[in-house]
């Protein structure tokens, strides 16, 4: 029995020898890769309105007639509104150009224009444009699926809008009553170029 009981500590003393030979091999072919490095986040800024004064606040076309009153932006230049403008006789229009800025830190998607004001019954006299570049919007509620980008940093883009007293095709056309006054509202829709 107690030979049994050496061999027993002498097979347990191997076996410990050996798991101690293995840790250590172990540990011998282990090795931590490390990265290091620093990170600095700067502050992003959305930031697309309308330029609020000076050249391209807004110009009225040539041959249009005049409003009697000139469009006028927002503080926050997000908004361009209480323009008026009386128009006489068929082939009378009211065009104006101003200028869209993105002067953030992320470029901006076009992805909507919506017209508004002139229903189906009163776009027999009356046309209202809006034209975005060089592309030009006639219908409400338009959806751009692949829309124009402005550029970050003062990227530009002029937006002219167009109220036309439409010529009739004929005597049976013409306007038989004063039309109006129409609340025309146009609205364009940004998101980031990134999405």
């Amino acid at each position: 029995m107690e030979k049994q009981k050496h061999v027993q500590t002498a097979i347990i003393g191997v076996l410990a020898v050996a798991i101690l030979v293995m840790a250590v091999g172990f540990a011998a072919f282990n090795q931590n890769l490390n990265i290091n490095g620093n990170a600095t986040l700067t502050a992003a800024k959305w930031s697309v309105h309308f330029v609020k004064t000076g050249e391209g606040a807004y110009k009225k076309a040539d041959g249009s007639v005049d409003p009697t009153a000139a469009p006028t932006v927002d503080e926050a230049g997000t908004t361009l509104s209480t323009y008026n403008v009386t128009l006489a006789k068929p082939g009378d229009y009211y065009e104006f150009t101003t200028t869209v800025v993105n002067d953030g830190t992320i470029d901006a998607r076009l992805t909507g224009v919506t017209l508004a004001g002139v229903s189906e019954e009163n776009a027999k006299y009356v046309d209202y444009t809006l034209t975005y570049g060089s592309t030009v919007y006639n219908s409400t509620n338009t959806s751009i699926s692949d829309g124009p980008v402005l550029a970050k940093k003062n990227g530009t883009v002029n937006v002219t809008v167009k109220i036309m007293y439409k010529v009739p095709a004929g005597e049976s056309d013409l306007l038989k009553n004063d039309l109006g006054p129409l609340n025309l509202s146009a609205t364009l829709s940004y998101v980031d170029a990134g999405f």
